[in-house]
């Protein structure tokens, strides 16, 4: 799917997305990735099934606000303890479908808030 692009000076906005992939600012990325105002690189996560805390710990250095995971086509949950490292930190956490993901990253930046997303598809 195409999102409406309304750039905001030097953020990344989603742009697009689909089974496999998103697109930040019209360029294409596939696997896991994290997702921030001012950055794109690779998200060690892989499965919502085998996150572990380890995984959230290179987020912690951002300092978020909140914290969006995208799980691809489907909303799931992962258990509190997976991302406990987050939560001690008093960040927000929130679990969505990668289209809400996309949607709801491009609203918060534009709103100037510490959001970062990480990005899982569909295995």
């Amino acid at each position: 799917m195409k999102l409406h692009q309304s750039k905001l000076a030097n953020l990344n906005q989603f742009t697009g997305y689909g089974e496999g992939y998103v697109m930040v600012n019209q360029e294409r990325f596939e696997g896991s990735v994290l997702v921030a105002a001012d950055r794109v690189e690779p998200w060690s996560g892989q499965r919502l099934e085998t996150l572990g805390n380890a995984d959230f710990e290179p987020l912690l250095a951002l300092a978020p606000e909140v914290v969006l995971i995208g799980t691809g086509s489907k909303l799931r949950f992962a258990h509190p303890s997976v991302y406990s490292a987050l939560l001690q930190a008093r960040i927000g956490v929130d679990f969505m479908d990668n289209g809400a993901l996309c949607r709801t990253f491009n609203i918060l930046c534009a709103e100037e808030r510490r959001v970062v997303a990480v990005i899982l598809h569909d295995q």
